[in-house]
């Protein structure tokens, strides 16, 4: 039955934007190759691996040197973070991490955060349903194009550096594995592997391995500065697993099975991508007694899975204790925040060691709290995915 449902549905925005190439939004043998190949690579340059476990850990290393600069006192945790996890995926990607000084790399990631705001804007919206017109008009959906454009353009500029000194003979990082492979097809003009791809395809892995986790920590840190009994908690099991001076690893993950749930429980209530990435019926399919006809696009409703009462004992409140069972931690069936099936999250296994190793190294060195005199709340900020509302904490160094 998955491969029933295993299409996505290309609006006019993406097709704009991306043109059915990359990974997010393409469909078929080309979707089937891309994934393919990005699997292999992202495999080869560490996936699963210590190598790439100590790249993480070197991260949270220079984020809590960049939070500790702050001296306890109210700052945005918003960009320091997304660089922390963008350098990651960078790293893979690009074959390098960006200084969070960097200004160039910081207009980038601010054009990122204004492209996922103004995709759910009613503008856009509008685009989707009357193409014609709007492209002749001005409004939000000018500005989100432009953009994406500066974006690729970024993207291009990396691969064309790495073409100058390109060595097929050794593969440094993902751009450099997508040029070998091109380089077997150039008698191809049907392969799939070809630059317009790679731009797409690094891309939505810039995109991807950026905003979703680095959007979960900051609402993990929110969540933190508003349930202090819950983050003291997270600290006594840090301080007698690991300890203060050890660095965090996923070795240890198991032996932190509170730490471990308050993770999931942030990812259950943040609820960061509320109607998961949408899907389209690729045959005439009979689901739940319903017909769905070719072409149906589908939206999974996460919120009502999230949030069931017939699930989670507490359904609106922050309480990892959904996620343990007599001390210890418990998967629960009603959890899905990367999706299920063939196109689920590429990137699960990496996201998952970047928001254990990022949030424990985080609140192990510091105590996030509330600036004096300013309330923090839980609302949001609607885009491509829900993120907190622009808001200040204090990181207050632990003796």
């Amino acid at each position: 039955m998955d491969q029933n449902f295993g299409s996505r549905p290309v609006t006019p925005i993406r097709e704009r934007i991306f043109k059915k190439n990359g990974l997010i939004m393409s469909n078929g043998q080309v979707w089937k190759e891309q994934r393919r190949f990005t699997l292999t690579a992202l495999r080869n340059f560490g996936l699963g691996k210590k190598s790439l476990e100590e790249r993480i850990q070197e991260e949270a290393h220079h984020l809590t040197e960049a939070i500790k600069e702050e001296n306890g006192q109210p700052f945005d945790p918003h960009f320091k973070i997304n660089n922390a996890v963008s350098n990651i995926i960078c790293s893979i990607t690009f074959g390098r991490r960006f200084e969070y000084q960097d200004g160039q790399f910081q207009e980038l990631l601010k054009l990122l955060d204004e492209v996922i705001r103004l995709e759910a804007s009613k503008t856009c919206q509008l685009y989707n349903i009357f193409p014609w017109i709007m492209k002749l008009l001005p409004g939000p959906h000018q500005t989100l194009f432009s953009h994406w454009e500066k974006l690729k353009l970024f993207v291009s500029h990396m691969i064309e550096k790495h073409r100058r000194d390109w060595n097929p003979a050794e593969t440094r990082d993902f751009i450099d594995a997508y040029l070998k492979e091109m380089s077997k097809h150039t008698d191809n003009p049907t392969s799939s592997f070809h630059e317009e791809n790679l731009i797409c395809s690094a891309l939505d892995l810039f995109f991807a391995g950026t905003e979703t986790t680095s959007t979960t920590l900051r609402w993990a840190l929110l969540y933190m500065a508003l349930y202090p009994e819950i983050q003291e908690k997270v600290q006594a099991e840090i301080d007698g697993v690991i300890g203060h001076g050890q660095q965090p690893s996923t070795a240890v993950r198991e032996s932190m099975p509170y730490t471990n749930a308050v993770i999931h429980e942030v990812q259950r209530m943040g609820n960061i991508v509320p109607l998961n990435v949408p899907r389209e019926v690729t045959v005439d399919s009979t689901f739940a007694g319903y017909h769905l006809p070719k072409g149906t696009m589908i939206l999974t409703n996460l919120t009502a899975l999230h949030r069931d009462p017939t699930e989670w004992a507490t359904p609106d409140t922050f309480n990892p204790g959904h996620f343990l069972e007599n001390g210890q931690f418990k998967k629960r069936e009603a959890f899905m925040p990367f999706s299920i099936g063939k196109r689920a999250c590429l990137g699960e296994q990496l996201a998952r060691s970047e928001l254990f190793i990022f949030f424990t190294s985080l609140v192990q060195k510091f105590t996030f709290r509330p600036p004096d005199n300013e309330k923090l709340s839980l609302k949001f900020r609607m885009g491509v995915t829900i993120s907190p509302v622009s808001h200040r904490l204090c990181a207050v160094p632990r003796v």
